[in-house]
């Protein structure tokens, strides 16, 4: 089969990772770009560090001089808009990091012109395909817990406290929000489907950005309690409660284990994932197979989803004193 050539925009850990877990599924990453001139991270030095042919300082000039199969977009949030589009300008397929977009209006106006153009885009939320969150999910179809009653999922640390760094700096796309109730908000959606209604409040910090977030999701006969948090160190886990029994996922949003305890007393049953390297893996193999199949979305972080998750982002900024 032809070779599948990925290129990266931005050079930072996360696209590092990115290229390992890339080369592990046998694809090339022919290209970064990044706009970081002069720092330590710059493309030339970034390309030269993972084994990649071409560099760039420039976005559009990678798109025109490398025609990559798909981008991945590992920049800050505040750029993933506009980059998407660009992509999209020269009819390029996107894997974009999580958060994808900072409101609906945006996630909206990219989900139209991918499905009319017919071009791939999907926000890269690895922690779906991961086999400990895959193997929760089946537990709960499977009757485990029984009748599910209850969740809770609570992801939390202490973030720099300097005002500049990603977390915290509104010009990066910094906030909670955007980092990691993200993450609560759809492996709560992966495991227990649709909401039918949300309330959500948040905390917010002197730089102007949501440090805490709390967002109950109504179900028809359960909700779900999500925290995510940039001030508290929070025992990391998603609990699913039912009649039957809890499901346990320690640190969700990077799972390598999960624990389903019976309501009975019965014996416990662990879940360890021991075979995966990198978990970024899965969504690049989901990505090749979409792309490949022509498909404009995934099925696993469908469009509808990331919409909605970007509908919860309006909900907490509305929360934001004025």
């Amino acid at each position: 089969m032809e070779t599948f050539r990925f290129a990266v925009m931005g050079a930072g850990n996360i696209g590092r990772k990115f290229c390992e877990a890339a080369r592990m599924a046998g694809y090339e990453t022919a290209a970064v770009a990044s706009r970081a001139v002069g720092r330590a991270n710059s493309a030339a030095k970034w390309a030269a560090e993972n084994n990649i042919r071409g560099a760039y300082g420039d976005y559009e000039q990678m798109l025109e001089k490398e025609k990559p199969d798909c981008v991945y977009i590992a920049t800050t949030a505040d750029s993933h808009y506009d980059l998407t589009m660009l992509c999209l300008d020269h009819g390029v397929p996107v894997l974009c990091e999580k958060a994808a977009f900072l409101n609906s209006a945006q996630a909206r106006e990219v989900f139209s012109r991918s499905e009319k153009e017919g071009i791939f885009v999907m926000e890269a939320l690895w922690s779906r395909f991961l086999p400990a969150v895959k193997q929760a999910k089946e537990w709960i179809a499977h009757g485990y817990v029984g009748k599910p009653s209850f969740a809770q999922i609570d992801i939390g640390f202490l973030a720099p406290p300097e005002a500049g760094n990603r977390y915290r700096n509104p010009k990066l796309g910094g906030g909670a929000a955007f980092d990691i109730t993200v993450y609560a908000y759809e492996i709560a959606r992966f495991l227990l489907g649709q909401e039918k209604g949300l309330t959500a409040s948040a905390v917010w910090g002197p730089t102007g950005v949501d440090v805490t977030d709390h967002v109950v999701l109504h179900f028809p006969e359960m909700c779900a309690s999500l925290t995510a948090s940039f001030d508290a160190a929070l025992e990391e886990k998603a609990v699913i409660y039912g009649d039957r029994g809890r499901i346990v996922i320690p640190q969700p949003h990077f799972a390598s284990e999960a624990f389903f305890y019976p309501q009975d007393g019965g014996d416990m049953i662990t879940f360890r994932d021991t075979e995966t390297k990198n978990g970024f893996i899965y969504e690049i193999q989901e990505t090749v197979s979409c792309i490949r199949a022509g498909r404009a979305e995934s099925r696993v972080v469908p469009h509808s989803l990331t919409l909605s998750c970007a509908e919860l982002f309006d909900r907490i900024m509305e929360t934001k004193p004025v």
